[in-house]
């Protein structure tokens, strides 16, 4: 086990223990791997030449924005930055406008994408602005996406082509898993949801992170209908009191 690899073990060994491996949803589907990290311009055509339609679907996600192409009943999100293809996600068929069949599975679906694009921008976002991008291999990205998805969905660590990126986007992707699964234990969800919405909004704004990437980790209830929150924005941590009907009273560093 190489050294890199030993840090991670070392820094979230005692939380993974504890917690079953996520199911490998949301992932790119294989016949558009190769077109992850391609030039979007360009990749447009090659959608196009594999039976995939744009639908008029689009939202801005970070410094990115998110397209929905639609083949047959299969739906797809792709997130663009910077002029490339930074992912391309399996999405829920209702998330392209198709309708019939088993609509909680693709609500299910599209939100566990939803989750996995945003919280990629989030980390993505982060990593760069506390490292700063002038010094930034130009493949650094692409390998931070490989490792964030493989430590997100359980893969297991790969040694024999690991770098720089791979590794840190390997613990942003185990620190997002954690706070998933996490967010939905039966004792987290025990709090309002309006409550937990709150808070949400509130720990991304607080930690200028894209909405949809703070999740409440631990709840404590402190009676007269207000709760505490820890809140989990990848690595990052806040505390925040709200009342039950979702009136933020206070969030603060962890």
């Amino acid at each position: 086990m190489s050294l890199l690899r030993s840090s991670a073990v070392i820094t979230l060994s005692a939380v993974l223990a504890a917690t079953a491996v996520l199911p490998a949803a949301a992932q790119t589907p294989g016949r558009l791997s190769d077109l992850v990290g391609a030039r979007a311009g360009q990749s447009e055509g090659e959608l196009t030449r594999r039976g995939y339609q744009v639908t008029d679907r689009s939202e801005v996600v970070g410094d990115g924005r998110l397209t929905y192409w639609r083949r047959g009943d299969e739906c797809v999100a792709i997130l663009t930055r910077d002029g490339r293809y930074a992912s391309i996600n399996q999405a829920g068929r209702s998330e392209c406008g198709g309708g019939g069949g088993s609509g909680h599975d693709n609500d299910a679906g599209a939100a566990i994408a939803a989750v996995a694009i945003i919280g990629l921008a989030a980390a993505l976002g982060s990593h760069n602005r506390r490292h700063g991008d002038d010094d930034r291999h130009p493949d650094h990205d692409n390998e931070y996406q490989r490792g964030y998805q493989a430590g997100l969905y359980g893969s297991p660590y790969d040694d024999r082509h690991e770098t720089e990126g791979y590794h840190d986007g390997y613990l942003a992707g185990e620190a997002e898993a954690v706070n998933r699964r996490n967010a939905n234990s039966r004792w987290v969800r025990q709090a309002p949801q309006s409550a937990q919405n709150a808070c949400s909004r509130r720990a991304d704004d607080f930690q200028n992170s894209p909405r949809g990437s703070s999740v409440p980790i631990s709840v404590r209830d402190l009676g007269r209908d207000q709760w505490e929150m820890t809140m989990g924005t990848g690595s990052y941590r806040s505390v925040c009191r709200v009342t039950s009907d979702g009136r933020v009273l206070s969030i603060d560093p962890y």
